[in-house]
């Protein structure tokens, strides 16, 4: 049964971030930052404070806004570490990596099922996969420039030492050491150097992928663990003298998200009498996994977390192209059940909640579009159930009662169209 409408004095925010490799002050930094400029903007009060008690990377945030007090406890869920071991794959391991995710999104069908939702995201997947094998041309080019370098170099150099006579009988020996040393070596330099700057973050995402595909859709053991751990603290909040308790989980995050609170459902770790407990999904990313066929833990979590008594929000928007803008999780995946009642599918409506010199600014920025649901927006519309990650985070209401009216978006994606249903019995 839902709680009835609360006023909210105290809230604890548990945050999940995606596959990213920064450290948690990032988001706390960014946090901080993008709250003073949306308080300038909307004219509410905002201060600092020290971090909650148990939390490993958390901040406190105390709010006067829509007319009332409110004290935020906010942390990060940290997977960073996991992360970080899933990017340290070599040249070599990276264009296996490649090949192995190519394989598992073609030849499992799931690529050509997920452009029928949205092409962006997945002209973002294949993106990595264009830049990586052009990268690959060039380091094959680069390879016969050292080569045919290194020969003509040394064959002068020779000349100057040896004199002619003495030259004919090391050509092949000096051809071979050019062709199968120096050329390698300048390939690998290049591709290297490459890996390192990642400029274009065509490595970043080829490993992002590559670490959601790896077990075809199954969570990786490693990420079981930490998930468990993920349950533990938010049950351990849950115990706390807090009136809502909201679990935030961002692109890759959102689907962890889903299966630790479906974890904590069926485990009856939520005390009845306890906090609210609300779930906001932003920018998510659940279809490249929930497409997959081994992903049958992941779909029965959608199913049986889209009945349950617990407010879900998704929030994204069709300027981000990292994300399956306005495209239900749960009915997509081909699994909502009789009874669905998440989640509530809303757009941030960058078009209208950003300005136009905001816009162009962002043009380009694909990736500061994905994070912008955690920022401050400067043309906020003047309504209550508007999508504001700071009143939503640090106001007064609880997600459900914030968004009790608001209908979904009417350019939502219901559209079954996941080739894999088969759920985790």
């Amino acid at each position: 049964m839902l709680h009835p409408m609360v006023q909210v004095s105290r809230r604890h925010v548990l945050y999940i971030p995606g596959f990213d490799p920064v450290p948690p002050r990032a988001y706390r930094e960014r946090y901080r930052r993008e709250i003073a400029a949306q308080a300038r903007l909307s004219g509410f009060e905002v201060a600092n404070g020290k971090g909650p008690r148990g939390a490993r990377f958390g901040w406190h945030v105390d709010t006067v806004m829509e007319g009332a007090e409110v004290a935020t406890d906010l942390e990060v869920l940290y997977w960073a570490d996991i992360v970080r071991k899933g990017m340290a794959a070599g040249i070599g391991a990276t264009y296996l990596q490649l090949a192995r995710t190519a394989w598992t999104y073609i030849g499992s069908g799931a690529l050509f099922r997920l452009m029928r939702l949205r092409k962006g995201p997945v002209i973002a997947a294949l993106y990595p996969v264009v830049v990586l094998l052009g990268q690959a041309a060039l380091a094959a080019a680069i390879w016969y420039l050292g080569y045919f370098a290194f020969h003509a170099g040394s064959e002068r150099l020779l000349d100057l030492i040896l004199g002619e006579a003495l030259l004919q009988p090391m050509f092949g020996l000096r051809g071979w050491f050019g062709l199968l040393v120096v050329g390698p070596a300048c390939a690998w330099l290049f591709l290297r150097w490459c890996a390192r700057r990642d400029h274009l973050y065509a490595w970043y995402l080829m490993k992002d992928y590559a670490f959601s595909s790896s077990l075809n859709g199954a969570y990786p053991p490693e990420q079981e663990a930490r998930m468990r751990d993920f349950a533990d603290r938010i049950a351990e909040v849950l115990q706390g003298d807090v009136d809502e308790v909201l679990v935030v989980g961002h692109s890759s995050g959102a689907y962890i998200a889903i299966s630790v609170l479906a974890d904590l459902i069926r485990a009856g770790r939520v005390p009845a009498d306890g906090p609210v407990l609300s779930l906001l999904t932003l920018g998510h990313v659940v279809p490249m996994v929930s497409f997959l066929p081994e992903a049958t833990r992941l779909r029965a979590d959608l199913a049986f977390l889209s009945v349950q008594d617990v407010p879900w929000v998704d929030v994204t928007a069709p300027g981000d192209g990292c994300a399956f803008a306005l495209c239900d999780p749960v009915a997509v995946s081909g699994v909502a059940p009789e009874g669905k009642k998440w989640p509530l599918v809303i757009s941030a409506a960058f078009t209208q909640t950003l300005s136009p010199e905001r816009q162009k600014a962002l043009k380009w920025h694909l990736f500061e579009l994905h994070f912008q649901y955690l920022n401050a927006f400067d043309n906020l519309p003047d309504a209550p159930d508007a999508y504001d990650y700071f009143r939503i985070t640090a106001g007064p209401l609880t997600l459900a009662d914030r968004y009790a009216t608001r209908a979904p978006s009417r350019s939502r994606i219901e559209a079954p169209v996941n080739r894999f249903t088969d759920i985790a019995a």
